[in-house]
């Protein structure tokens, strides 16, 4: 193969995942790679996986395929979190040329010089424990909005989650770094960064060799925000998710307050029965979900708020799922982002009794997204005569574009040239 090869890339997952892609795949070009769409024809396939859900795992499976029998002759790469999980699993995939872990997705170039078709599958992998460095990662030119990453790793054990063994211990970029970042992103001409991390409001930067590590302490989430918002030339930050025992006040507060952090929050719940809070490993219960929801309502009413939960864990009843409903239900919030149970190896979750039939999960799921949907269309009415501002996207699909207004109520609208990347005054 020519020495100035091509390479395609497909995500799966998160929005840190997209975020990675997208430094890979500058890294790459930055070292002569050529970037292709993925279903074009490409010497190297690259596909960063998810491992939450069963789903991911086949898909996975299924794009392999795909790829060989679109293309037999090229190379295959798996990274992401199914790769540091089952990285055996994947390199007994037929197609598959190499397995990067945690540790060294971010030195995929040397791996992939180093690689050639028909030699077995090459895993590199560490142990989790053992993975400790923090690496900046934003997507730039997917869309309007960039997904920066400032945190990474989780320190939480909850029952249902294999996200610590796939990215390791918590840990954060410097504020200096995510403030240049920014500043970065801005002279390229970005107007809204999504921060984003797997445990965002444990943000917490790095002690610097011979640092005072009291100072270092008091650097946290809240102290990032507010150095982010001094940054010129973003309009625009979201908070992707953050957890409720970590959405402190002072944020909430905060975002109220600010112009450019706007009033959106996604706040996983994943049950509204304490007693199947308990059995997730949850840091809090339904009773501080419901005061950060009326306090972030009372000081901003227009506020948009996502919640995450997912139906169908072990051991949860129809009473206890209709107690997720009626909460859910009684809540001023704006949609939901919601997961079927599904069982992980190697998660404490695996071992509890009694099972869910799937049957009733996947009946679960169907409710609780009638009532996501009845909650968008509620909190877009109530919204209907008010002018907001919206950010409008680049692409055109079909004639058409897309935007999202500071509350998150997305606007569909002919496709106008002039509007792409601007901030227009909308009437909804």
């Amino acid at each position: 193969m020519a020495e100035s090869r091509t390479v395609a890339f497909h995500t799966l997952g998160c929005k840190l995942n997209f975020s990675e892609t997208s430094s890979l795949s500058r890294m790459l070009e930055l070292e002569g790679f050529e970037k292709k769409e993925f279903d074009d024809l490409a010497d190297i396939y690259v596909i960063n996986t998810c491992s939450v859900t069963d789903n991911a795992d086949k898909e996975c499976r299924q794009l392999v395929r795909r790829i060989q029998r679109k293309s037999p002759e090229s190379l295959v790469v798996i990274t992401g979190c199914y790769a540091q999980l089952k990285p055996k699993e994947i390199s007994e995939i037929p197609g598959v040329d190499l397995v990067l872990g945690a540790a060294e997705k971010f030195n995929i170039a040397q791996h992939i010089r180093e690689l050639a078709k028909g030699d077995s599958a090459k895993i590199c992998s560490c142990d989790i424990e053992e993975v400790s460095g923090f690496h900046s990662s934003w997507s730039v030119n997917d869309r309007t909005r960039t997904f920066l990453k400032v945190q990474d790793g989780c320190d939480y054990n909850c029952s249902f989650c294999t996200i610590p063994m796939a990215r390791g211990k918590s840990r954060s970029d410097s504020i200096a770094n995510v403030v240049h970042n920014a500043e970065q992103l801005a002279a390229n001409g970005v107007k809204e960064i999504v921060l984003t991390g797997v445990n965002l409001g444990d943000f917490r930067p790095p002690t610097s060799a011979g640092g005072d590590l009291a100072a270092s302490t008091k650097e946290n989430f809240y102290s990032l925000i507010q150095e982010l918002e001094k940054v010129s030339g973003i309009h625009r930050y979201r908070i992707s998710s953050i957890e409720p025992n970590l959405l402190t006040n002072e944020i909430i507060e905060f975002v109220a307050n600010s112009s450019t952090f706007m009033p959106h929050f996604h706040i996983p719940l994943q049950s509204g029965s304490n007693k199947i809070l308990g059995l997730m490993r949850r840091r809090y219960k339904r009773e501080l979900y419901d005061e950060r929801v009326a306090l972030i309502k009372t000081l901003m009413p227009h506020c948009a708020i996502g919640v995450d939960v997912i139906v169908g864990f072990p051991g949860e009843t129809e009473e206890e799922f209709n107690e997720t409903f009626e909460f859910l239900h009684s809540l001023d919030i704006s949609y939901l982002h919601v997961f079927t149970y599904s069982e992980r190896d190697n998660t404490h979750a695996l071992s509890m009794k009694p099972v869910v039939p799937m049957q009733i999960r996947n009946e679960r799921n169907k409710t609780l997204r009638n009532l996501s949907y009845m909650k968008m269309q509620y909190f877009t009415e109530q919204h209907t005569g008010q002018t907001r501002k919206v950010l409008f996207e680049g692409h055109d699909k079909t004639g058409m574009m897309e935007g999202y207004t500071d509350n998150y109520i997305r606007i569909i609208t002919p496709f106008r040239q002039e509007w792409v990347n601007e901030i227009v005054e909308w009437k909804i």
